[in-house]
């Protein structure tokens, strides 16, 4: 008994201490936090109008349609998430910087840009919105990716490392098959789908694209690059077929290469581009470059700006699509409905502009938010901007709007339905030792358990329930698009579009970033003077540092074991825990 005391009283206060010190080290972590933030918010880098500064955008993250908030960005440290950057935010500086007397140009610093295809056009326009108040943009990069000479290129000169490198050989797409190894785990999959291109499952039952996905993935694919080409043909001067020549050439092996066929200025060292920079603006060379970053600038509102009561509500609706609450990287149909139904009770929102970022996902759930999209076109304009993906679930909640805008490079359409069930019998029995007996109270309790096939009435009743989903999602687009089901029909089957081709085909309305939707909105709206108004509101970072904790720890273990592969973890993850009938892009779509 007095072993069993001295071991229960050692436990105990070991785990006192213990609980003590993590109490210690999270009031530290949470004090050190707002200290960096509000240091952050009121120090030295706070911005003020005045000098000869120069707005410097280093893109060494990745890239977000919705920036953090400051204090957000510093918690996101201590969970091991990086914040990003918002293409929100760095839309918002270059406008300011065009009126802003202080600021007399923009450098890039690109060193490690991640970022989707929607995301990149935007920002580029914004540079090219940018340099029509006639000041400069230069660009500097040791290393440039084919993504980050795309943004590069829109600048008035482009710098390169005289060691560095240039990426130019054209986009791939690679897609991973997991139907061998589900073989192996003795696991078989029962599909359910309506649509030809509805391929999201086809990693689970075969090891290659079908004729159909392939012909899909190359038309959308090669609409991409040639997006891309024209644009940089236009910035550089040259020709897309002299580009494409280049890239089937692989002509870009040395930094000298680049120059040669005029795709960059000139070779130089950072120190280099400084001094050039220096001579811009007229500093002397032994003075300091007052170089205003993207944190410090976005904190700076300049005189004037509209505090009035009309507003514009921007509702940013990114990631896949569930039923509940969600949060700001997956879409919850609570949340978002919510959102859309605030703003369209709210008298001072003039238009709704909704932001959509999305695979898709549940087809319940892509309901829900229809519904109340469909509602707020009602009351007033519902604009939609896509970014780089809204396709199926995210084409589903997108329809019913007034105008719906599309980048070139946006991967929409996916209008196809599709359910998936697997059988782990065998895998238990064979691979486990595992054995299972079942008890029902009626013929079909145990229809869809996960251990069983389904029977021939039971799947000829799941197919009906998929044709049904199908059926009222083309209803949905022709109502919304002004089509017939039929007419809905033919452009739909699952396949995936581009934006530009979904431009002919009557499922976007204009080419054109969430800028350009708001400005239309405004129009709609008939305003002279509003404000902006970003719903939902982002997540309390409290509840980021302690509410997932566990969550994210495993994520951050499984990112760091796997690398870039971690995105295929994720797709089988998220494709096997999602539930009812779904309305999903066919695969992460992964292009270098």
């Amino acid at each position: 008994m007095k072993q069993f005391f001295g071991a229960f009283f050692g436990s105990f206060v070991g785990i006192l201490i213990a609980t003590i010190l993590a109490v210690v080290i999270t009031i530290g972590m949470i004090t050190s936090g707002f200290k960096d933030a509000m240091k952050d918010m009121e120090g030295s880098e706070h911005y003020t109008s005045k000098g000869k500064g120069i707005l410097k955008i280093t893109f060494n993250e990745f890239i977000v349609d919705r920036e953090r908030s400051h204090i957000e960005k510093t918690f996101s440290k201590f969970n091991g998430n990086g914040a990003g950057m918002g293409v929100n935010v760095i839309l918002k500086n270059l406008e300011k910087a065009k009126t802003d007397t202080s600021i007399k140009g923009v450098y890039l610093n690109f060193d490690g840009l991640i970022a989707g295809r929607s995301a990149m056009q935007d920002i580029r326009k914004g540079i090219m919105d940018f340099k029509r108040s006639g000041k400069f943009v230069y660009a500097y990069s040791e290393n440039y990716s084919q993504s980050e000479y795309y943004i590069a290129s829109a600048a008035d000169k482009v710098f390169l490392n005289p060691l560095g490198g240039m990426e130019w050989k054209g986009l791939a797409m690679n897609l991973m098959f997991f139907k061998g190894s589900l073989e192996k785990l003795g696991i078989e999959m029962t599909i359910y789908r309506h649509g030809k291109f509805k391929s999201a499952i086809e990693p689970f039952i075969l090891d290659k694209m079908s004729d159909a996905n392939r012909l899909q993935a190359e038309t959308f694919l090669n609409s991409i690059w040639n997006s891309m080409l024209v644009d940089i043909a236009a910035s550089r001067k040259t020709s897309v077929d002299v580009l494409n020549k280049l890239a089937n050439e692989l002509a870009i092996n040395f930094p000298q290469d680049a120059v040669s066929y005029k795709l960059i200025d000139q070779l130089a060292y950072e120190d280099e581009v400084l001094s050039e920079l220096k001579k811009k603006i007229n500093v002397k060379e032994k003075d300091k470059l007052n170089f205003v970053s993207h944190d410090a600038y976005a904190k700076y509102h300049p005189k004037g700006s509209y505090h009035g009561k009309e507003k514009i509500a921007v509702i940013y609706a990114i990631g896949g699509i569930g039923s509940g609450e969600g949060n700001d990287e997956e879409i919850g149909s609570e949340r978002i409905s919510k959102a859309i139904k605030d703003a369209r009770l709210d008298e001072n929102v003039k238009a709704i502009v909704l932001r959509v970022n999305s695979p898709g996902g549940s087809a319940l759930a892509s309901d829900v938010i229809w519904r109340e999209v469909a509602l707020a076109k009602k009351a007033k304009p519902v604009i939609v901007s896509m970014g780089d993906l809204a396709a199926s679930g995210g084409y589903y909640i997108s329809c019913a709007a007034d105008h719906i805008f599309a980048q070139p490079n946006t991967i929409t359409g996916s209008i196809g339905v599709f359910g998936m069930i697997p059988n782990m019998k065998k895998a238990f029995e064979d691979k486990l030792g595992i054995t299972f007996d079942t008890v029902n109270t009626n013929k079909y309790s145990d229809l869809m358990s996960g251990f069983r096939n389904a029977t021939p009435t039971e799947s000829i009743m799941i197919q009906k329930s998929v044709e049904n989903i199908y059926d009222v999602f083309i209803g949905r687009v022709a109502e919304g698009r002004k089509m017939t089901k039929d007419q809905v029909d033919s452009i739909g089957q699952g396949r995936v579009w581009s934006g530009s081709d979904a431009l002919k085909i009557n499922l976007v309305d204009e080419l054109g970033g969430l800028p350009e939707a708001i400005a239309y909105a405004v129009k709609q709206a008939k305003l002279k003077e509003y404000r902006i108004e970003e719903l939902p509101h982002q997540k309390n970072p409290l509840d980021e540092l302690f509410g997932k904790a566990e969550m994210d720890a495993e994520t951050r273990i499984m990112k760091k074991s796997l690398g870039p592969n971690y995105i295929y973890l994720k797709q089988v993850r998220s494709i096997l825990n999602s539930k009812g009938v779904q309305v999903r892009l066919p695969y992460e779509i992964i292009i270098n």
